[in-house]
Order: C-alpha cells, then structure tokens, then sequence
C-alpha cells in the first residue's frame, strides 16, 4: 500500500483525512484505488478523458510524475504520493 497525501482543499471529501492509504502497482491505480473509496474526489482528479486534471500535479517520493511515466509510474509498498492542486491567480499591483 501506498500513502496518499491528500491538499486541505480535498480533505472534506475524504472525510477530514490528511492522509489515507491506497493500493496499486502504478500512480494511476493508487489513484483509482482513492476514488474508488471516496467518489467524489473522481472530477477533482480525473477528466472525461481518464487522464489526471492539468491542473493536478502528483508527485512520488517527491518525483513529479509527469517526469516518470506518469500515471503508468511503479509504486512499491510504502511509496508516498502527493497530491497538489496547482495555484493561480492573483493579481498586479497598478
């Protein structure tokens, strides 16, 4: 099993939990394995497409994924993977 550590703003649809464990031989099954048990976290994550949100960076053992082989990326027993939502926004000064 892996580790999922899940951003403050996707903890209430995993019930509060900072952190829950999943399983899987790769990224994408972890990830899977995750919304398999708390559903709603499936449009936070996941395109129409299947494909991981552009805007969702997930990182193993502090790896950048899309660096690996992204969601094909090998996860062993007590792997890490970080989920981090992008930032935007903001604005200029005038």
């Amino acid at each position: 099993m892996a580790t999922v550590r899940i951003p403050p703003v996707l903890r209430p649809k995993t019930g509060g939990q900072a952190e829950v464990e999943a399983g899987g031989s790769d990224v994408g099954e972890v990830l899977r394995s995750l919304t398999g048990e708390f559903p709603d976290t499936q449009s936070q994550l996941f395109g129409d497409d299947g494909e991981l949100n552009r805007y969702v960076n997930v990182y193993l053992n502090d790896e950048d994924v899309r660096v690996l082989q992204g969601l094909e990326t090998a996860v062993k027993d007590g792997d890490s993977v970080v989920i981090l939502p992008a930032m935007a926004g903001g604005a200029c000064a005038a």
